[in-house]
């Protein structure tokens, strides 16, 4: 089994999806250094990108042919600019040539050179194959499979090796959630603290703290851009962003002038029941209006499931703990990256492989726990939560209305977060022994579902609302 780090389940990136944007992003880099490496790049004359199954039936709506412009082009998803990706796009569209790596110039026809092709790869249905014509006629490709959070991978699976290597060698090796509980009651340790044991094999605790740190501030940021910012969502499906209007009627005359200060003033608002619900649904609906309009999020474990993670730590720190502070993010986020990391292991966290259940429903799970966690829930009870949570999103499908990532999946981050906060309370009043579905189990079905469920419910827009709803309609 892979080492999987809370970095790796949660990623800086612009959206709108993690499978179909910021894969293909990261794999175009990664081709990128491949000719490097073989000292191909300064020969390269001409390239083209062959799009396969989801990525193409979908890639449209979910700007992958954008997204692999960007990548080619150099571009880094975590630091680069996003207000200047019209004009790079714009450049390339108007010029026809495309600065690979920013280095070396090639003629590149966007409508021509990235092909989409409806056949399905047999080793993942987002799969992709970069070609290049080298100045002496010979031809190389390279193909990339983007397997959901921004993971890419080949089908040799080459750095493999390197990850089971750490793996081995981490203080608390994981592939279960069995094999977590069985750390934590051994060490007499929380899930967060055995998680941080393993992060310190992989860097020192101030790169951790560091890490962590900008993940919560982009998390934070999605959420005060989101609900500050008015309009319709790109498209074409004229989607009126909601959390603009929530906010300026729940904050009510309480003033701020940054994100800090919001934090502030929510916790200054009435927050009877009807109040929370409403902020918990503004704050992950603000994340995901955001990731839908191109703009930067953390994977949590995907861009499509980005607002849960960040509207439940958001309702910890304004409704349940108005001291909560940056030890309380740091707990959140490497437990709920961890109980991420074991879906992962052992089921899939791509849509495309297992439908919506996959991406919303692991997100629940993992703010499910996290929260539990921060709310004195032993580790028995955070996995329990994190069972709840799964067990009520089994066999969701993905079915996105012209595929964008805007209908239904913007408000399932509502609900998911719900859940989650839901789930936590059940796990808190309960006792975990007497669980009759482990979370082991529930991972175990939820792979079973995926590999039942049909393609047409797997992020292709070949069925569901994608099909009973027509943009036309909308």
């Amino acid at each position: 089994m892979e080492s999987i780090s809370v970095f790796d389940m949660l990623k800086i990136g612009v959206g709108p999806s993690s499978s179909h944007t910021l894969g293909p992003w990261r794999a175009a880099l990664r081709w990128i250094g491949e000719l490097k490496e073989k000292n191909q790049f300064e020969d390269v004359a001409e390239i083209s990108v062959d799009l396969y199954g989801s990525l193409s039936l979908t890639g449209k709506g979910h700007a992958t042919d954008l997204a692999l412009m960007l990548g080619l082009t150099g571009f880094d998803p975590v630091t680069f600019p996003i207000e200047n990706i019209e004009k790079e796009i714009a450049f390339i569209n108007s010029e026809n040539k495309l600065k690979l790596n920013g280095e070396l110039e090639v003629p590149f026809f966007p409508k021509e050179n990235i092909i989409f092709n409806r056949k399905f790869l047999e080793f993942h249905p987002n799969g992709m194959t970069f070609k290049a014509t080298l100045k002496n006629g010979s031809k190389k490709s390279s193909s990339f499979y983007s397997i959901g959070g921004g993971f890419t991978v080949k089908k040799e699976r080459i750095r493999k090796k390197i990850k089971l290597a750490k793996f081995a060698q981490f203080p608390f090796p994981i592939e279960k959630g069995t094999e977590l509980l069985a750390y934590c009651k051994a060490e007499g340790k929380s899930i967060s603290e055995i998680v941080f044991e393993n992060e310190k094999f992989l860097r020192s605790e101030a790169e951790i703290n560091d890490g962590l740190q900008k993940i919560w501030n982009v998390m934070l940021d999605s959420m005060y851009v989101g609900a500050h910012t008015e309009g319709t969502l790109p498209g074409g499906l004229n989607v009126t962003r909601r959390a603009f209007a929530m906010n300026k009627n729940l904050i009510g005359d309480h003033k701020y002038t940054n994100a800090e200060e919001w934090i502030g003033a929510i916790r200054n608002t009435e927050v009877k029941f009807r109040q929370i619900l409403k902020w918990v649904s503004c704050f992950a609906l603000a994340v995901n209006e955001v990731n839908a309009s191109l703009g930067r999020v953390v994977t949590a474990p995907t861009n499509g499931s980005a607002g849960v993670m960040p509207a439940v730590m958001m309702y910890y720190m304004v409704i349940e703990n108005h001291d909560a502070n940056f030890d309380d993010v740091r707990k959140f986020l490497l437990t709920g990256g961890e109980i991420g990391s074991i879906f992962k292991k052992g089921s899939t966290i791509s849509a495309a492989m297992g439908g919506c259940q996959a991406e919303i429903g692991v997100s629940s799970s993992m703010a499910a726990g996290a929260l539990c966690e921060l709310m004195g829930g032993t580790p028995e009870q955070c996995l329990m939560a994190s069972e709840i949570a799964m067990e009520h999103h089994l066999g969701m499908t993905c079915d996105p209305i012209a595929g964008l990532v805007q209908i239904p999946c913007i408000e399932r981050n509502a609900m998911g977060a719900i859940k989650a906060i839901n789930a936590c309370e059940m796990a808190l009043d309960s006792d975990p022994s007497k669980a009759k579905v482990p979370l082991d189990k529930v991972i175990a079905t939820m792979w079973e579902t995926a590999k039942d469920m049909t393609s047409k419910y797997k992020e292709t827009s070949e069925g569901g609302l994608a099909v009973q709803v027509n943009i036309s309609d909308c």
